[in-house]
């Protein structure tokens, strides 16, 4: 079984950085893409950054120009940097795997979230 552990996350004040990291175990190969996402109440689960096993990396908008996406050094692994954390910031991130090159062979995976809280 393939197994996705978040951690890092926690209660904040505004202004500070925090570091979360997800650990892919178990049965996984060829890995795609590792990326995070993050849910607050009453809003969709929205994409936070991604990056690809080629190093491509997409941030979110919101985001853009205040967190960092990278692999660790094992490559199952995959750290999200945040700086300047805002209220808003305040929701449950979730780590998503994403495994396969063919279209066919492809399966997702998801973690069980870590909340970060970030208080004013």
């Amino acid at each position: 079984q393939v197994h996705l552990v978040e951690s890092g996350g926690g209660l904040v004040h505004v202004g500070v950085s925090l570091r979360l990291s997800c650990l892919a175990s178990g049965s996984i190969h060829e890995i795609n893409t590792m990326a995070w996402y993050r849910q607050s109440p009453g809003k969709e689960r929205e994409m936070v950054a991604s990056i690809t096993n080629r190093g491509r990396i997409n941030y979110a908008p919101s985001m853009k120009g205040r967190c960092t996406i990278s692999r660790g050094d094992v490559e199952s692994t995959v750290i999200l940097r945040m700086n300047s954390l805002k209220p808003e910031d305040t929701a449950v991130y979730y780590c998503h795997v994403v495994s396969g090159f063919i279209v066919e062979a492809i399966h997702y995976y998801w973690g069980q979230g870590t909340q970060v809280t970030v208080s004013s």
